[in-house]
């Protein structure tokens, strides 16, 4: 491999890593809004949608890309250092949002800034949701990147659109739930009852998410091949 491929590969990786690291962090400090995607349609007899969901799951499209794309060029052991440390920048940034809220605003007459009460509510996020946050992020990312790797074990350099969705789809599951139950169902914000009817539409709306996302993972691997290990 020749030095100008190496620093291709090298900046390469660069950029991916920290763009997986602003979308991880932009999502878990957005995710105190909830939205509605309009989204509708008829389901074996029952209508499914619209969906209510955190303004957070808007980056997350990225990160599944991200990981898949680290993944392929990178290989496992890079996107699990990679999931450690995003976690561990995931919870620096609360913490100095936590200072942050301590810090008392100073008023200026005509001033568009925020005081203490429009500042808290934005940014202010109960303790067991920036945990549930946090551990549902690194289970499954490390989760995805591990069947990602066994089922490019067992198929090669072949179906590409397999071991990305397949991997999103066992990983995302496993996302969906924890950041529920350990966020909002142990400190009783949310019955369970309430919870087995969000996630799993969470859930549903993340696959699709994943499954319209294939062809950009397509896209990103004929750029790289072409362009930097060419």
């Amino acid at each position: 491999m020749s030095s100008a491929i190496f620093g291709r590969k090298h900046w390469l990786f660069v950029f991916l890593a920290g763009l997986f690291i602003t979308n991880a962090v932009t999502a878990e400090l957005i995710s105190n809004k909830l939205i509605e995607i309009p989204i509708s349609f008829d389901f074996f007899g029952g209508k499914v949608g619209p969906f209510v969901t955190i303004v957070g799951i808007l980056p997350w499209p990225i990160v599944f890309l991200l990981t898949d794309l680290l993944n392929e060029f990178y290989g496992y052991k890079v996107v699990r250092r990679l999931s450690w440390i995003t976690a561990i920048l995931i919870a620096y940034c609360f913490i100095i949002v936590g200072i942050a809220m301590e810090i008392p605003a100073v008023n200026i007459e005509g001033s568009n800034l925020s005081d203490d009460a429009a500042f808290n509510k934005v940014f202010g996020q109960a303790q067991m949701v920036i945990v549930g946050s946090i551990c549902a992020f690194l289970v499954s990312q490390l989760l995805d990147a591990y069947i990602f790797t066994w089922i490019k074990s067992k198929t090669g350099e072949k179906f590409i659109w397999l071991r990305s969705t397949g991997s999103t789809l066992v990983s995302q599951f496993i996302d969906s739930y924890i950041v529920l139950y350990i966020g909002f169902v142990l400190p009783g914000s949310l019955s369970f009852a309430d919870f087995m009817t969000i996630a799993p539409t969470n859930y549903f709306l993340k696959i699709i998410i994943a499954i319209l996302l294939t062809p950009f993972i397509y896209l990103g691997h004929y750029v790289i091949r072409k362009h930097v290990l060419r």
